[in-house]
């Protein structure tokens, strides 16, 4: 296993999905019968990472809880209480993953959630996504081109979709219609890989450091953010529509992550 650490951002409220986060943190929102925070793990550890840092902040504590117990949750079991000492044994080996939980405050910004973890990094190289986007992201590709680039930090774009129907129409009258189109710009995709150079690019101010509005932005100016572009599966759960659309189209999305 790689010893390059992943961070992966699960300390939000998910405002904008209130009705499923009122009594949850959204990175727990559950898949095809797990958390996405799981799924994504899984994609990194079927690259060969496992030594994951999460900072967490609103409620926080479930997502300690879920994966304090994850192993026989996750797995077939045998409870047996017919002897003198309780025992669980397991029937499928469960995944050998490192967790790291970093409470980063319940109101912290991106930004000020990802200083706050540098402490924690110890190598020159970490990866880093947020905890509702799923993707069939080529780690070890994404790596490689990252070091071939030499920048502070690389970025995976997706190529951004209309949310809405177009129309082309001449002479008053449509001639092509096409669903939510490709609008041909580049968008965040998540699934960074950074050097430990980014913490010169952020300032905690006290918590409300917007990683994407300021951090990014400072980037882009100074040329230190490549960009890998990834025309695989990729979804984020940003609204109830896109979790809903997740859902329906499980199956086919699950067969290609990992």
């Amino acid at each position: 296993m790689s010893i390059i650490k992943v961070v992966i951002l699960c300390g939000g409220k998910g405002t904008r999905i209130k009705e499923m986060t009122e009594d949850m943190p959204k990175s727990l929102i559950s898949i095809g019968g797990y958390p996405i925070v799981w799924h994504i793990m899984k994609i990194y550890y079927s690259f060969g990472f496992n030594d994951f840092i999460l900072p967490i902040g609103y409620r926080g504590h479930q997502i300690k809880e879920y994966f304090f117990h994850d192993k026989w949750k996750n797995s077939d079991c045998i409870f047996d209480n017919t002897g003198s000492e309780f025992s669980i044994k397991l029937l499928r080996e469960p995944e050998k993953w490192r967790i790291t939980f970093i409470d980063t405050g319940e109101d912290t910004m991106t930004g000020s959630r990802i200083k706050r973890v540098q402490p924690y990094i110890e190598e020159e190289e970490f990866m880093l996504t947020y905890g509702d986007g799923i993707a069939n992201v080529d780690i070890n590709a994404l790596l490689n081109y990252h070091r071939s680039k030499n920048k502070i930090a690389t970025m995976t774009g997706v190529i951004s979709r209309s949310p809405y129907g177009m129309l082309q129409v001449n002479d008053g009258i449509a001639y092509e219609f096409a669903e939510k189109p490709e609008t041909g710009q580049i968008q965040n995709g998540g699934f960074f890989v950074m050097n430990k150079e980014i913490f010169d690019y952020i300032n905690d101010d006290g918590g409300k450091c917007v990683f994407e509005e300021e951090s990014l932005v400072k980037l882009v100016k100074d040329r230190q953010l490549a960009v890998y572009l990834h025309k695989g599966i990729w979804a984020s759960i940003d609204t109830y529509k896109d979790y809903v659309s997740i859902c329906q189209n499980w199956k086919e999305i699950r067969d290609k992550l990992y």
